[in-house]
């Protein structure tokens, strides 16, 4: 009984004693805190990317921010036809929810809207000779939901009854974003 007592004492006197602790040394990366996360008026993203040259380290890291970006829109976007469909009781609410899944797809496919870069730094490792980059974007939530009406206005399979739900929809969206300014 002593001896394990002894020995969970040591055990903590050593982990105290290190000035690293037990999972490593915390890192402080760039763009991190509030300032690099959504809100309710901005879809934000971060990536990083690491590689032996810049050009590829950067394009790894834009691709990142870039592909969190699409995530969070679609994921806001499947709550909001969800939500939709929750309120409805329209026969062919499916039907309108499946169209404006499509039409979000679409527009992640083609261009994310008022995409910003809000920051972008650039290391080098001279020991292990490779670049890491740090990128961060954002969206304004207005922009891009316009940008989605836009595009709905465009597409040829959403008829005209389906259009007036999706820009009720969209408008709704914008009104929330505005509200918040």
């Amino acid at each position: 009984m002593k001896t394990r007592f002894l020995f969970a004492i040591i055990v903590t006197l050593i982990a105290g004693a290190c000035s690293s602790g037990m999972l490593g040394k915390k890192v402080k990366e760039p763009f991190r805190g509030n300032a690099y996360e959504s809100n309710n008026r901005f879809f934000r993203a971060t990536g990083k990317g690491e590689s032996s040259q810049d050009n590829i380290a950067r394009g790894k890291a834009d691709i990142e921010a870039k592909s969190q970006l699409a995530g969070q829109v679609s994921t806001t976007m499947k709550q909001v036809a969800d939500q939709y469909l929750g309120q409805t009781e329209n026969e062919r609410a499916a039907d309108v929810a499946d169209k404006f899944q499509s039409l979000v797809r679409q527009t992640m496919n083609t261009n994310i809207a008022d995409l910003r870069k809000i920051g972008e730094q650039k290391f080098y490792n001279d020991k292990e000779k490779k670049y890491t980059v740090f990128i961060a974007y954002e969206i304004k939530k207005n922009a891009m939901f316009r940008f989605m009406k836009k595009q709905a206005k465009t597409d040829q399979t959403i008829d005209e009854r389906q259009m007036k739900i999706i820009d009720e929809i969209l408008d709704r969206q914008i009104k929330e974003t505005e509200e918040d300014n």
